[in-house]
């Protein structure tokens, strides 16, 4: 429909999941690696009294135990489960083993030991609480299993969970707000549609930015490092003339600029002496 020459996407999402699908076009796709290592937001159900073998709703019923809980029990748990913490992935996942991702393995009826990841959950606030469905809102870290945090919450509660439903809701300064299904797409103009379309920059609209004048933006665009007196050692949003987006560089906090994502090269030559 936008007639690109390449695509890629910000994260798959699982089979039961719906929401949001960051997808790039063109030369975005070369700042993927911001939108996939940005935070993500979740809203999750979380069917309590009930574990399954994949975590979720798709797999097999292993246990089912009474709900006995009550709101201030839920309240508490939640927060225990706030801020930097260590979680085990799940078998079910995409993570390869020896080139093997470990959802091949568990349909094999294997498990293998996984170690513990880092990871951070900034907020985890109640939405609903009725019967034995537990409904959440999470913003946390690249990396997070909603499914595994679900479970670890039924475990917590003495009653066991599994991942009814999920639903992202934001991947870094995108959210579901600013998403169009492509139903619609579908159905608009190609003008229409192209207005659709989020600036490149917007990807990674968390970082600083500096401008550059003409010459020295060839120069950077040209991947040679550039004199910027003044910047900490940071990476950069990089502007050349007329606010127009060429890249990303690299402080080294020495007064120097390092090229390190560029948009496609410019066919304008390097400035003479």
């Amino acid at each position: 429909m936008f007639r690109a020459e390449k695509a890629g996407h910000a994260g798959t999402l699982d089979p039961l999941a719906s929401g949001l699908l960051p997808v790039l076009l063109g030369d975005a796709t070369r700042f993927s690696a911001y939108l996939l290592d940005a935070p993500k937001g979740y809203a999750a159900d979380i069917r309590l009294g009930v574990t399954t073998a994949t975590a979720d709703a798709e797999g097999e019923v292993l246990e089912t135990r009474p709900v006995e809980v009550v709101r201030a029990q839920v309240d508490a748990v939640l927060a225990r489960f706030l801020g930097p913490q260590q979680q085990v992935p799940p078998m079910h996942s995409a993570i390869k083993r020896e080139g093997v991702p470990l959802y091949v393995l568990a349909r094999r009826g294997e498990s293998v030991e996984r170690k513990p990841r880092d990871i951070v959950i900034s907020s985890l606030d109640l939405l609903a609480y009725e019967g034995d469905l537990l409904r959440v809102q999470v913003a946390c870290s690249k990396g997070t299993y909603i499914r595994t945090l679900a479970e670890d919450i039924g475990a917590a509660l003495g009653c066991g969970a599994h991942l009814g439903g999920l639903r992202r809701t934001a991947t870094g300064p995108f959210d579901l707000g600013q998403a169009v299904t492509l139903e619609a797409l579908e159905g608009m103009q190609d003008a229409e549609r192209d207005r659709m379309l989020a600036p490149t920059d917007r990807i990674v609209a968390q970082l600083p930015e500096v401008d550059l004048d003409r010459a020295t933006r060839t120069r950077f665009c040209h991947g040679q490092a550039v004199a910027v007196e003044g910047l900490r050692a940071a990476m950069y949003r990089v502007y050349g003339e007329g606010r127009q987006f060429v890249g990303l560089g690299e402080s080294t906090g020495d007064g120097r600029l390092v090229p390190k994502r560029l948009l496609a090269e410019r066919s304008e030559p390097l400035p003479s002496g």
